[in-house]
């Protein structure tokens, strides 16, 4: 039995609907932040009284989601782009946006860094066992 290649884009769009909620949280925390009294000034240049922490926590969290992951669609865009989304590269991508899920549920809630340490390196090998995965594919073809 073979498999649909579009549904690679399954976990895609979860790790891109990631990168919304990650905005809007950095943008209600932001907006907190000068309704609490915060200088709005401060967002011309970024210079003054930093954030408050739960507002530094949401733009770094919105940030984190334009590093690493842009690996993720990239692999994912090869695979399917080179007809090589097979069983294995589905359960990797999955593993890696469960684990990205899980990564943003702790840091934009109860922040614990060993919680978060650990979802982000399953992530990790999750994405390095993709990356092999494509790779094998790709040797097998050249």
């Amino acid at each position: 039995m073979s498999t649909n290649p579009t549904l690679i884009f399954l976990p895609m769009l979860i790790v891109a609907a990631l990168v919304f909620v990650a905005f809007v949280r950095m943008a209600a925390a932001r907006a907190a932040a000068v309704k609490a009294g915060h200088d709005p000034a401060f967002y011309r240049a970024h210079l003054g009284e930093p954030e408050p922490e739960a507002a530094r926590v949401a733009v770094r969290h919105y940030e984190n989601l334009f590093e690493l992951p842009t690996l993720f669609y990239a692999a994912c865009l090869t695979a399917f782009t080179i007809a090589a989304v097979g069983k294995w590269t589905l359960v990797f991508a999955w593993g890696y946006a469960a684990t990205r899920v899980v990564q943003s549920l702790v840091h934009l809630t109860y922040n614990n860094p060993a919680h978060r340490g650990g979802a982000f390196m399953l992530g990790i090998a999750f994405m390095l066992a993709l990356w092999i995965n494509l790779a094998v594919s790709i040797f097998a073809r050249v």
